[in-house]
């Protein structure tokens, strides 16, 4: 192609899509109904995947661009991404990304009158630290962050409590943080009084490598699975938790330390909470998911008068629009068949992050009372 030509094929979609004017996307309505538009005009079928919905149909206009207005949404962020022609499709006109390992999407903050505890406020904020390491024991390059609560101070005052929370599958290390603003629901919690003062450590949850790729799923393979959770706790016990409390002004008094987590998260924390009792005094599973149901192996142990001794909160939880409610309520009935007290918590709501914010809310106002 002559280079004229190259250069009209450059600047000819330019111009037309200048002359068509500016995509808003997603544009938020007073009333809190939200419209998407996504221009493709060769699109046959364009639908928006709107976190907590079903696939919603989108119409095509004349200047092929297709829109959709949602029904008044209740405050929150919402993940979404749309599908054009079975292909998954980003939305190019919202900077505002929901990482993850296989399902990226963008994000769309609805805000309430007066604001959730996940929107940013005119409130003391803490810090956010992201740490580095190699790990002996995984044998890959991995991080983790560390929030820690306003007026805190590495080098004076008492120790503090600390919370291990841990991301579902195909999350990362910032999963908490960059979708579910736990340092966020943190600040606002603290400010409010109804939260005690605490450091959160969220971790990378994979004990194998790669355990989640758009190639690859490690929940196939009942080995793989095993061996992903008995290498998480032993680095979370022989790497992470030793450089916190070496390098923050943590206690390690088992009664100043908790573990939550949601979907694989909550099952790792069940499996390294229930299992160790002498590590920690509260436990929070937020919509488990990733055990085999076999109970009996997962907790050989398991004693629920020594489980009622040992835990000052067992809190389970889980939305009941979610693939994984009976998974979760043949769980409690097995825990309850073995006399041990668990707080279940059956919430609306589907397997998405609206469900674990608010699980997050909760389940912190019970620490370290």
């Amino acid at each position: 192609m002559a280079l004229t030509g190259l250069i009209l094929s450059v600047l000819i979609p330019l111009a037309v899509a200048a002359a068509q004017g500016p995509i808003v996307s997603p544009e938020v309505h007073a009333d809190r109904t939200v419209t998407f538009r996504y221009r493709d005009p060769g699109a046959k079928k364009v639908e928006l995947n709107l976190e907590g919905a079903d696939a919603i149909p989108m119409t095509k206009g004349a200047n092929g661009v297709w829109t959709y207005t949602t029904e008044a949404l209740a405050p929150d962020i919402y993940g979404y991404s749309f599908t054009a022609d079975g292909e998954a499709r980003l939305d190019i006109h919202n900077p505002a990304m929901k990482p993850n390992l296989i399902w990226v999407g963008n994000m769309v903050t609805v805000p309430g009158d007066p604001p959730e505890p996940w929107e940013v406020q005119s409130v003391p904020h803490g810090r956010l630290d992201r740490h580095f390491y190699k790990s002996g024991i995984i044998g890959d390059e991995r991080d983790y962050f560390v929030y820690t609560p306003p007026g805190y101070s590495a080098m004076s005052g008492p120790k503090l409590p600390v919370l291990y929370l841990l991301h579902g599958y195909s999350d990362m290390a910032n999963g908490w943080t960059a979708v579910g603003m736990a340092h966020v629901i943190l600040d606002n919690m603290i400010a409010s009084g109804k939260t005690k003062p605490m450091i959160v450590v969220m971790t990378l949850g994979y004990g194998v490598p790669d355990f989640a790729s758009p190639n690859r799923s490690g929940f196939r393979d009942g080995n793989i699975v095993a061996r992903n959770y008995e290498l998480y706790r032993k680095a979370l016990y022989e790497e992470v938790i030793p450089t916190v409390e070496k390098e923050y002004r943590v206690s390690s008094n088992r009664t100043q330390r908790a573990i939550a987590g949601l979907s694989m998260g909550g099952a790792e924390t069940l499996f390294v909470g229930l299992n160790n009792l002498d590590k920690f005094a509260y436990v929070g599973a937020f919509s488990s998911g990733g055990l085999a149901n076999a109970f009996d192996t997962d907790f050989p142990a398991f004693d629920g008068a020594k489980t009622n001794k040992a835990l000052k909160e067992f809190w389970v939880s889980c939305g009941t629009e979610d693939g994984l409610i009976t998974f979760n309520r043949q769980l409690v009935t097995w825990l309850k068949g073995k006399n041990a007290k668990v707080d279940f918590h059956e919430t609306p709501g589907r397997h998405a992050w609206m469900v674990w914010r608010r699980n997050l809310i909760e389940f912190s106002q019970l620490l370290f009372r």
